[in-house]
Formats: structure tokens, sequence, C-alpha cells
């Protein structure tokens, strides 16, 4: 019964608006067709790092490019979501230490909108996609709020 349930809800969380924009954007960076025949829940694969998957990642370690790569993207996804709600152009900045703290930040107009602290960038991911969804979605409500509570910076 539990995995039934768990199956509904995976289903639901890849159809979640973020989730969808987050394939979209994906889907945006394979410019030679090579994912072409995959499926969305394989190209969202990387971001599921189960118990496992992270017992078998170091503590401590330096991101590789694919990890910050997908970071990238998830905010990206972000960002885009939260201008498609708001109307107002959203740029993120990443600022990252090669040993994976930093900080990512999305601004709109003179505003921070998102503003996430970065901790071990190497073990970027989530224990689920619903927990995927849910981030995704925790960002972009965040960042719709913010400009909506200062809409005269944000749109500067």
């Amino acid at each position: 019964m539990a995995e039934a349930t768990e199956i509904a809800g995976a289903e639901a969380a890849v159809n979640a608006p973020f989730v969808r924009e987050l394939v979209n954007i994906w889907r945006a960076q394979d410019s030679h067709g090579a994912w072409e025949n995959k499926s969305d829940l394989d190209l969202l694969e990387p971001y599921i790092l189960d118990e496992n998957k992270r017992r078998a990642l170091p503590i401590v370690g330096d991101p590789d490019p694919d990890t910050v790569w997908r970071l990238e993207l998830f905010f990206d996804a972000v960002a885009l979501s939260i201008e498609k709600a708001t109307g107002v152009m959203i740029q993120p900045m990443l600022k990252m230490h090669h040993e994976g703290f930093g900080r990512m930040v999305l601004i709109g107009g003179r505003l921070i909108v998102v503003n996430k602290q970065l901790r071990d960038v190497h073990r970027f991911g989530f224990l689920s996609l619903i927990k995927l969804a849910a981030e995704g979605d925790k960002h972009v409500r965040g960042g719709i709020e913010m400009i909506q509570k200062y809409p005269d910076v944000a749109n500067y």
C-alpha cells in the first residue's frame, strides 16, 4: 500500500509545474538530440540521491562539474518559474568555493528574490522526486512572495 502511494506521489511530482520547468530546461540543453529518447524520469534521475547513494559519497569533497551544472539548472528552473508567475526578469548568480560551499542568489531588478546558502554541493540531490518538487516549489513561492512584497524594487 505504501509503495502505491509513493508511486502516485512520484507521478504527481513529475507533473508539478516546477518539475516540468526543470525538464524543459534539461531538454533545451540537448542541442544534438542525445536525450530525445530519454524519459523525463531518466533526465531527473541524477537529482535523486537515496540513502544508499548519499552514503556512498564522501562527507567532504569537491563537487564535480556535472553536479554544479545540475545545481545551476535547478535554480534556472526556479528563476524561470518566478519569471512566468510575476513578469519580472530573474537573473541567477552563483558564487562557490571549489570545496563546494557558497551562495546562490536570484535577482529581480534590484531585489534578491531567493538567497540560498550552499554547503556540501558535491552531495546536491534529494531523497525522492517528491522532495525535489517540494524544494523547487518552496523557492518559487518564496521568490514570488518577495516580489509581491517589494514590487518597486523588483521592477526597478
